[in-house]
């Protein structure tokens, strides 16, 4: 049986599939872009907006479908938009994802504005993006199976506080009701750096709990720490190693962590200092 194509439907809406550009989005530094997309769909769509001038072939059509992949490799419809070049960039505008600075002698601003057409599939339907995912920008024609229809947008149930094995660059992106627990949850985490594999052991003992000082991390890169100041920037991995109770004092945590430290040994043969 032969499969239904993201070009049929966009015929079927009574669009010229030679007219619509597919491009799947990857910003740099974000892990799951769908979820990002979830997350704040504002913010990805600004996003969006602003296009490297080198790549400007790639947006030669007037109207967009934009996909966002998510951890697993999905490929995600995220919306179709109306898109015309708009012009240049002004001196220290940021992406408003990764919150780094837009570089206005390469980069250039398209007006976006959301079409009325699938807007029933947006953030529900996979496609099939193919083999060559590297080309994220495509013709409208490019076949793209449809793989699945999910009847809601879903968010992924929380999997538990000694189950979260995330790279920081994820965090913010995380669903809503993950940050919740996040909050709540108190003790001790371990970091692990991708590149030298050392550790580092630390405690969250704070009001936002685990995610408060995950967010500290993600934002200043060492969380203040002397021996990850040290390192290159790392997109270090966080896991829980114990959760205290709802009634632990900052010392009886402060306790939890002095005993993963000597453990791991992460003062001798890792990142700890203290």
């Amino acid at each position: 049986m032969q499969m239904l194509d993201f070009r049929t439907l966009l015929v079927e809406s009574g669009l010229n599939p030679t007219e619509v550009n597919l491009l799947r989005h990857r910003p740099d530094g974000i892990v799951d872009p769908f979820a990002a997309w979830k997350k704040d769909r504002q913010a990805f769509e600004a996003y969006q907006q602003v296009q490297k001038v080198s790549q400007r072939s790639y947006f030669s059509r007037p109207i967009w479908a934009a996909f966002a992949p998510d951890r697993r490799g999905r490929t995600f419809f995220v919306g179709l938009y109306d898109a015309a070049l708009s012009g240049p960039l002004s001196d220290g505008e940021r992406d408003p994802l990764t919150n780094e600075n837009f570089n206005p002698a390469t980069a250039e601003r398209y007006l976006c504005s959301r079409r009325p057409e699938l807007s029933d599939y947006v953030g529900r339907l996979v496609v099939d993006w193919g083999a060559g995912t590297r080309a994220w920008g495509q013709k409208g024609t490019a076949s793209k199976p449809i793989l699945e229809l999910l009847r809601i947008v879903e968010e992924p149930a929380f999997p538990g506080y000694l189950e979260i094995i995330q790279p920081l660059s994820a965090i913010t992106t995380l669903p809503d009701r993950w940050v919740e627990f996040l909050r709540q949850g108190r003790g001790v985490y371990l970091l692990t750096c991708p590149r030298t594999k050392e550790q580092y052991v630390g405690k969250a003992d704070g009001s936002d709990g685990f995610w408060g000082r995950w967010v500290n991390y993600a934002t200043t890169g060492d969380g203040g720490n002397v021996r990850l100041k040290s390192r290159e920037p790392s997109d270090y991995q966080v896991c829980i190693l114990e959760v205290a109770g709802s009634a632990a004092t900052p010392d009886e945590i402060l306790g939890m962590e002095v005993r993963w430290k000597r453990k791991l040994q992460s003062r001798e043969m890792g990142l700890n200092a203290n």
